[in-house]
């Protein structure tokens, strides 16, 4: 931990390392986040084949650094960067009170590593250190795709999602947060002004023209889940030829966050991940504790003694 943001780096395996870094655009030394960047682009032009984005982390500007989190994984054999997935804090008003929803944002794996299991450290594990450090308070999630294989892993993952996971239903929140997101953080996934909303179904219509242009997809090249409902869902849901995405909202909590022990993170990284979900929560949970406690420090009618 870094002040009250998040800094941590272990190894997830013998052969990749990670590193988790919150707002590097305001936390790094400008030599560290240089670095940073150019791990992050070599990656990206891996799997466009030479080609760069020009959206979030890549638009003109560091804004998207300063407002990210950000999750390297680098070869531990020489050090090289195989992926990286990068997860925009957007500011949005919930019950009154400024919080911030973790957009799941942009995944890159170089594409002769994508069979080396790293999906639970590109998909679960940002969101779980956040909900950890946080004193496992529920976490809002968001997530912009057109791939069927991702709004199932989104569906199965979290709770409360909408649309996709067939028993929940769209609630206020669900539809209050959604058009913040769309009206106020669309740069934040690519998506330009001219595309469209349809609140009731959670889809954005014609949603490639914002930078985003060179991910998008047919339905026929689109992973699949390997349960059918999701991609039928997609199918029925999404014109592929306009360039339409699912907008699901959801939370982080206690279930979802067992749920991803028991069911994403490979045994043989328990004991790693215990060090570091301890150190999280002693920062989240005993460190406020003892600062409360110090005398010294003004907290008036909430001081514990005198």
């Amino acid at each position: 931990m870094v002040g009250d943001t998040l800094s941590v780096s272990f190894k997830a395996s013998h052969e990749y390392r990670v590193w988790i870094v919150e707002r590097p655009g305001v936390t790094l030394a400008d030599d560290r986040l240089a670095a940073l960047k150019q791990q992050c682009e070599s990656v990206v032009r891996a799997c466009l084949g030479g080609e760069v984005l020009d959206y979030g982390l890549f638009a003109e500007g560091d804004m998207a650094w300063g407002r990210s989190v950000i999750t390297l994984v680098t070869r531990i054999a020489d050090g090289q960067p195989v992926a990286f997935n990068a997860m925009p804090l957007l500011d949005v008003i919930r019950g009154g009170q400024r919080e911030a929803v973790l957009h799941l944002g942009l995944v890159m794996v170089d594409p002769a590593e994508r069979s080396g299991g790293l999906s639970w450290i590109l998909y679960g594990l940002t969101c779980f250190a956040l909900f950890l450090r946080q004193g496992m308070r529920p976490l809002w999630i968001s997530s912009v795709t057109q791939v069927p294989a991702v709004v199932g892993m989104v569906a199965e993952t979290f709770s409360n999602i909408y649309p996709g996971q067939g028993p929940t239903p769209q609630s206020f929140t669900h539809r209050h947060l959604a058009h913040q997101i769309m009206r106020e953080h669309r740069e934040a996934f690519g998506v330009g002004v001219d595309a469209e909303f349809d609140a009731d179904r959670g889809v954005i219509t014609n949603a490639y023209t914002g930078g985003s242009d060179n991910l998008k997809k047919t339905f026929a090249i689109a992973a699949k889940h390997r349960r059918d409902d999701y991609n039928a869902f997609c199918e029925a849901q999404l014109d592929y030829a306009r360039g339409d995405d699912v907008l699901q909202i959801g939370t982080l909590d206690l279930a979802a966050g067992g749920r991803f022990l028991a069911r994403s993170v490979p045994r043989s990284a328990l004991p790693q991940l215990a060090l570091q979900g301890a150190l999280l929560l002693t920062g989240a949970l005993l460190v406020p504790l003892i600062q409360w406690l110090d005398s010294s420090r003004p907290y008036g009618r909430l001081r514990a003694r005198t």
